[in-house]
């Protein structure tokens, strides 16, 4: 037998339930990987409390739990291509992460090799916030140069938002409650109040205006950066909710280029980006690990332990 979390009934953080399975073995063409760290993201509690936003995934009760992982692939089948028992692995897969084993058919478009010196605790965190991040800032055209504001530059997806656009040359405004500014000034991001008044904050901290904008959390920085005469074209969102304005660009992980990912684990690896891990939590306790997280005033991921 082997431990997933499950749930049986669309909810919060209380549907989810640790169970005994019995443990799964790779078909011909598959690996498996004993997980070992599994990163979180909102998509994950909101699939669990959204059955229209689970059946886009594909996701149908019982369910599995959780997109983001790590480990080492430790059974391989008879025509599976890629990958070998004993290698360290990271990937995504919706609705089946956080469990000892993870099935992966292969040719594998969403696994990749861990890179040595990155832990799988940073590993498990990287796909899905990385790709999206990765995502949006590829669709505003981000270049050496610009003046961009950030929604929620604190969040899981910001924080790799922030240092990519940096990376890029871009100064960054990033929007977050005030007990989150030193943290965002220790990214690199110029920190500025979400809420009432922001276009007016962002007038005083870049008088001489924003060029582009990306929304990770609602549509407050969309809109302001529409006011403040941003082109819509170089403005995007990746929330679900409303939508977006006209022009303005929505986009997701699976619009990530080609070798996105890898860059982004080698900027990690490089020392030029850094994974800000704000809690781990034992798998026994996945639902407070998912309470902390839905609060969204964590500073920088929640990775769940195997």
């Amino acid at each position: 037998m082997s431990k997933a979390v499950r749930y049986r009934r669309f909810g919060g953080p209380e549907v989810l339930e640790l169970q005994e399975i019995p443990e799964p073995h790779a078909a011909p063409d598959e690996i498996r990987v004993r997980v070992t760290a599994a990163g979180l993201n909102p998509m994950d509690w909101q699939i669990t409390t959204q059955p229209d936003m689970a059946a886009r995934f594909g996701i149908t009760l019982p369910a599995g739990f959780g997109s983001d992982f790590a480990g080492v692939v430790d059974e391989v089948g008879a025509e599976a291509t890629g990958f070998a028992t004993g290698d360290r692995v990271y990937g995504a897969a919706i609705g089946r992460s956080v469990a000892d084993f993870v099935l992966v058919k292969t040719p594998a478009a969403h696994l990749w090799p861990t890179p040595e010196g990155i832990g799988d605790e940073v590993a498990g965190t990287l796909p899905v916030s990385g790709l999206t991040a990765s995502a949006a800032l590829a669709a505003i055209g981000l270049r050496t140069g610009d003046t961009v504001l950030i929604g929620g530059a604190a969040g899981g997806v910001g924080i790799f938002a922030v240092q990519l656009a940096k990376l890029a040359g871009a100064r960054v405004l990033g929007t977050a409650s005030e007990r989150t500014f030193g943290f965002l000034r220790g990214l690199g991001a110029e920190p500025v109040a979400y809420g009432p008044g922001l276009a007016d904050r962002v007038r005083a901290l870049a008088p001489e205006g924003i060029t582009a904008a990306i929304d990770l959390f609602g549509r407050e920085a969309a809109e302001t950066a529409l006011k403040l005469g941003v082109a819509p074209e170089r403005i995007s969102v990746v929330a679900d909710g409303p939508a977006p304005p006209p022009g303005v660009r929505k986009t997701g992980a699976l619009d990530a280029g080609p070798g996105a990912l890898e860059r982004i684990a080698d900027a990690i690896h490089s020392g030029e980006i850094t994974v800000p891990i704000a809690a781990t939590f034992p798998v026994e306790q996945i639902r407070e690990a998912v309470t902390t997280q839905a609060e969204r005033h964590v500073h920088g991921k929640i990775v769940i332990a195997l």
